[in-house]
């Protein structure tokens, strides 16, 4: 495993509810995201990320890219700041904790690292939520992977999605 980028989406696309991710996840989605982040060396997010979403705790690293000075993880002792395109925060983060990268950054970040061929696997879990904002293609993302596979557990779809 190297970098793995996760996000989780509602059925109908819908990658937040109330600008949160919680409004479209489920418990199996939390339960896989949260053992995910225990098997890695370091979490990479960007700012809106980190402002939206709850890190002030993360069992490893956590770097947050951004250009604003506010810190949005008061708390977190793990959490460091660097104002750099994700392309070079991955580089960076792999000489200074290692190879397991995992990206919790939104799908513009995502997008961003597929065009530049450094995702190496997605984990894509979608709800059974509906009504939310920033919605996305599912199956366009899905299409950047060679291989998909997919399983289904309490109403919650996991995509597990590598080249």
């Amino acid at each position: 495993m190297s970098v793995v980028a996760t996000l989780v989406v509602g059925s109908d696309g819908s990658t937040s509810k109330e600008s949160r991710s919680a409004g479209v996840s489920s418990p199996e989605d939390r339960k896989a995201f949260l053992q995910r982040r225990r098997e890695v060396d370091v979490i990479i997010v960007g700012g809106n990320t980190a402002r939206q979403e709850p890190y002030n705790r993360t069992p490893v690293p956590l770097i947050v890219i951004s250009r604003s000075l506010v810190n949005p993880v008061q708390g977190n002792h793990l959490a460091l700041f660097w104002n750099c395109s994700p392309v070079s925060a991955i580089e960076k983060a792999r000489t200074l904790f290692g190879e397991k990268i995992l990206i919790e950054g939104g799908v513009s970040m995502i997008n961003e690292l597929l065009a530049h061929s450094l995702i190496d696997q997605l984990e894509l879990s979608v709800t059974p939520a509906s009504g939310g904002e920033d919605k996305i293609d599912i199956q366009q993302l899905l299409s950047h992977f060679t291989t998909v596979k997919k399983r289904e557990e309490s109403g919650t779809v996991f995509y597990s999605a590598h080249n």
